[in-house]
């Protein structure tokens, strides 16, 4: 069948080999966007005028520095600085909100120059570009899965998924599946994650069996990178697996 869009990351994510297909997705996505938000495109006003006013978040202002683009980083921080400053002077002007008693809106409890810095703190360019693109492979797995026999192959000879990502993949079913086709997606998903992890664990407790002096001359299996995996296993954001565990 003829690939569209969505389908060529999400296959090649599954192709990859990794302890968690979606956390691959979500990293090519993230380097995409941290990439896209570093190259030509901030010279475009159009990006500068919403990079602006979303800002960065911690993460994604770390990333964007290890890109390499000093240039591009230092104009996007120039026009944000002088967005930022020259509101938050405006609203310093306004100067502390008074406490307004027991039954005083939340709303109303902090001051306009921190209400405005709170704000900003939630927003961030790059997680927005990620937030619109991220949903769209959660659709196009269960849509695969559905139409297409060789991608339910992968699905059931992938190595699993994170806890994360399983929980996203079951609500998501929930949601898109109707009755029958729910309870065949969710018996395949609870046998891939539930075999895969506990082959990680596997993994994890012959790791510790090897530090008992009588395992000494034992192999180590497959267990040198299970703390690797075993992390990866747990939390979706910890997603650079060393290359000797992709495959």
């Amino acid at each position: 069948m003829k690939e569209q869009l969505y389908e060529i990351p999400v296959n090649d994510a599954f192709d990859a080999g990794c302890e968690c297909s979606l956390c691959r997705m979500y990293h090519d996505l993230e380097r995409d966007a941290i990439e896209y938000t570093m190259g030509s495109s901030y010279m475009q006003e159009d990006v500068r005028e919403m990079s602006d006013k979303a800002g960065f978040c911690p993460e994604h202002i770390r990333l964007m520095y290890d890109n390499g683009n000093r240039l591009g980083l230092a104009l996007m921080l120039d026009t944000h600085y002088n967005r930022i400053i020259k509101e938050m002077k405006k609203r310093a002007e306004k100067g502390a909100t008074a406490k307004g008693g027991l039954f005083a809106k939340k709303a109303e409890a902090g001051a306009p120059v921190t209400q405005f810095i709170h704000d900003l703190e939630g927003t961030c360019f790059v997680c927005d570009y990620i937030n619109r693109v991220y949903p769209r492979y959660i659709d196009t797995i269960l849509y695969l899965w559905k139409t297409d026999d060789s991608f339910k192959e992968k699905f059931r000879g992938s190595k699993g998924f994170c806890v994360s990502h399983y929980a996203e993949l079951f609500d998501a079913a929930s949601e898109k599946f109707k009755a029958n086709e729910l309870d065949a997606f969710i018996e395949e998903l609870n046998k891939v994650f539930f075999d895969n992890i506990d082959r990680v664990k596997e993994d994890i407790a012959w790791f510790i069996e090897k530090y008992d002096y009588r395992n000494k001359e034992q192999p180590w299996k497959n267990s040198k990178d299970a703390l690797q995996r075993g992390v990866l296993k747990l939390d979706h954001v910890f997603v650079e697996e060393p290359e000797d565990i992709q495959k």
